[in-house]
């Protein structure tokens, strides 16, 4: 009867939070606000819901996205406070809107990330990160769901910069901290921020000092000016339609 699509945020100790572990956490926040939540036919009925890229666990992310489907109608605005109440803080529902047509994946292909590098020097950054633009590919390793598969880091990568230290202090600590500022196209088998390290370590010998911490800015479509594309803009747009 309505279908809500859902931006939600994994920040902090949250972050290591598994996708299964979320979409159980997810559904009994359901539950717990009272969501008219459609369910599936058949004899093992399942809640509607259907997620966009999770981001990997142990990333954080402040553009993580999903859909449900409703029995009835609800307010998107309530139905973002409720639900944001019933998750545990550090799984944080940002926005909520009616889905007005289309279909959510086919409006992301693209992801922007930030990569804080403590201990790395950004000259030594910025030497790894030309090495890696000017390489035509650069071949990683990773264990898939298929086995260890080899696939090129590079293709994926439609922009790659370093912020220098000086400019973007640590979210974790406060200190100054070398940034890697990365958008990377959604493609088959999927390019990680993991996979990007593993490219500097391969054409520059890059290796950080202590574990790297990653987040997840944006998620959208990717337009010819580089920039990420909200997937939710289109639905905003067509119930300010609706609304005149």
């Amino acid at each position: 009867m309505q279908r809500i699509r859902i931006r939600y945020a994994k920040r902090g100790p949250l972050r290591f939070t598994s996708h299964r572990d979320f979409a159980r956490a997810f559904e009994r926040a359901l539950r717990r606000a009272g969501v008219p939540v459609a369910f599936s036919q058949g004899f093992t009925p399942h809640p509607k819901i259907s997620y966009a890229s999770a981001a990997p666990t142990g990333v954080a992310s402040e553009a993580e996205y999903l859909e449900i489907g409703l029995q009835a109608p609800v307010d998107p605005r309530e139905l973002r406070v409720a639900l944001d109440a019933a998750l545990s803080p550090g799984l944080d529902v940002l926005d909520a809107v009616v889905a007005e047509g289309g279909s959510l994946a086919d409006r992301i292909d693209a992801s922007h990330w930030r990569i804080e590098l403590p201990g790395i020097d950004p000259d030594v950054l910025r030497r790894a990160v030309a090495a890696f633009r000017a390489a035509a590919e650069v071949p990683v390793e990773r264990m898939t769901k298929q086995g260890r598969r080899t696939f090129d880091a590079r293709g994926a990568v439609n922009s790659i910069d370093v912020i220098d230290q000086t400019e973007a202090p640590s979210e974790v600590t406060g200190a100054p901290c070398a940034i890697l500022d990365l958008v990377v196209r959604q493609v088959t088998p999927s390019v990680r921020p993991d996979d990007v390290l593993s490219g500097l370590r391969v054409v520059a010998d890059l290796e950080p000092p202590v574990p790297p911490r990653a987040t997840r800015l944006a998620q959208g479509t990717l337009t010819a000016q580089g920039d990420i594309a909200d997937p939710l803009e289109a639905d905003r747009e067509r119930v300010a339609i609706g609304e005149r």
